[in-house]
């Protein structure tokens, strides 16, 4: 067990994932702050329910839930370093859902609510659950207490 965790957890020491996980992290968060909380123009999750409805991924509240938490606490575990591998996996699948059940049909520009900032936040993402964590995480500090 301690050696799967082991396995999840470790990575290179490195800077370059910690120059995408903070960004990453942030926009993250903000974009769950606005589904869950209605925070920064957002419209809660009553609000974000009801558009999910709309578009056809219902329950609406639910799918609001998830994809808010998905971004607001998985932003969170990014940004901190902790358990990133498994966190982006779970980020980089919340964006192919968004790509394409909202945002593939507009073309590629973001001036057309098309999907280019999902394939940026998707690419962030996988790219993390790739690399994993990096210097000056969570994951690399538990990584040096579980070394097996």
């Amino acid at each position: 067990m301690k050696s799967s965790i082991y396995k999840i957890i470790n990575s290179q020491p490195s800077f370059a994932a910690l120059a995408l996980r903070l960004p990453i992290g942030i926009i993250f968060m903000a974009h769950g702050a606005q589904k869950l909380f209605g925070w920064f123009g957002g419209y809660g999750l009553a609000g974000t329910g009801q558009w999910m409805d709309s578009i056809g991924l219902g329950p609406g509240f639910l799918m609001a839930l998830l994809a808010g938490s998905s971004e607001f606490f998985g932003g969170l575990l990014i940004l901190i370093g902790l358990a990133v591998r498994p966190t982006a996996a779970v980020l980089a699948f919340t964006m192919l859902v968004a790509i394409f059940s909202v945002h593939f049909s507009n073309g590629l520009f973001l001036s057309n609510n098309g999907y280019e900032f999902g394939l940026a936040l998707l690419a962030a993402s996988v790219s993390l659950a790739i690399s994993g964590a990096g210097s000056l995480s969570v994951d690399e500090h538990l990584a040096k207490v579980i070394k097996p």
